[in-house]
């Protein structure tokens, strides 16, 4: 099944595709592979989750924070392809955690965000390498910030 499909099958709101704040592009294609900039936690309002896990945000609202980074990042991949099916699969996600200094979790967080694709493109193509690190502060004290690279199909 296309990722569109599934795109559709799970009845995922996409935020709007979050736009630069500095001097960066927020999808860059070099031979096959995409590169995605960090992105952090869009809602479909354009707010941010903000907060610090293990402060601010529990385990649970940390994993949704990194969830709606997902949906932000494949926002701005289906606005610069016009599809999510021109993605063949997950090659390498680092996520970022603005954590307390005693919140441990940092995989559990981000997995927000590989099930997420997993979801979409599948457990063979929806899973790639990962790093999970916890960080702090992260800009506008967002959340999470996660940045990915993908193959292009």
């Amino acid at each position: 099944m296309s990722a569109e499909s599934r795109l559709k099958e799970l009845n995922l709101v996409l935020p709007p595709a979050p736009r630069p704040i500095a001097v960066y592009k927020p999808v860059v294609v070099l031979g096959n592979t995409i590169y995605v900039s960090g992105h952090g936690p869009v809602r479909t309002d354009g707010t941010l989750i903000t907060g610090v896990v293990g402060k601010d945000l529990d385990l649970e609202a940390g994993k949704a924070a990194a969830r709606q980074v997902g949906l932000a990042i494949l926002a701005n991949l289906k606005a610069h392809f016009g599809t999510l099916d021109k993605v063949k699969r997950v090659v390498k996600t680092l996520g970022m955690v603005n954590t307390a200094p005693d919140f441990y979790d940092h995989p559990k967080v981000i997995n927000g965000c590989s099930e997420l694709f997993a979801e979409v493109w599948g457990p063979e193509n929806g899973i790639g390498a990962r790093s999970a690190v916890g960080m702090g502060p992260l800009p506008g004290n967002i959340a999470v910030e996660i940045e990915v690279i993908f193959e292009l199909a």
